[in-house]
């Protein structure tokens, strides 16, 4: 049996368990894919997780089969869902929408570790913090 070969690779960032055919059509949709078996694979995959954003990396073959790595929720969607913040700041660095504590951060550093390009979790919490500043959140100690 040969190797399937890989014609494109694709990421998204979907809401989880609500992906549907318009919402993914121009972006999958000229690469030939069943849109409709791509939205009941990934909303199966993430019905957990429904109220954030899931990046999905699509792998799509010559015979235009595909194959889906779901990732952990975006750190931004992680934050807003631990401080309760519905979206962040209009102009960052200007304008603070809210504080998140070193605790919060921990938190979602911890979930979304896997992810992260290093295994520290110290080193983890201070790119979530990288990510709280440029939502508009204050960091407090």
């Amino acid at each position: 049996m040969s190797k399937k070969q890989i014609s494109r690779i694709a990421t998204l960032h979907l809401p989880a368990g609500e992906a549907g055919p318009a919402a993914v059509g121009k972006d999958l949709g000229p690469l030939g894919l069943n849109l409709m078996e791509f939205c009941r694979r990934y909303n199966e995959a993430t019905q957990d997780r429904r109220g954030f954003v899931v990046p999905v990396v699509v792998t799509v073959f010559e015979d235009r089969s595909f194959e889906l790595t779901i990732k952990m929720p975006t750190t931004a969607s992680l934050i807003r869902r631990v401080i309760g913040l519905e979206e962040g700041a209009s102009r960052p660095g200007h304008q603070a929408v809210g504080t998140i504590t070193r605790a919060q951060l921990r938190e979602v550093a911890r979930t979304k570790l896997p992810d992260l390009n290093t295994t520290d979790l110290d080193q983890a919490e201070k790119i979530v913090a990288g990510t709280a500043r440029s939502m508009g959140l204050t960091v407090r100690e």
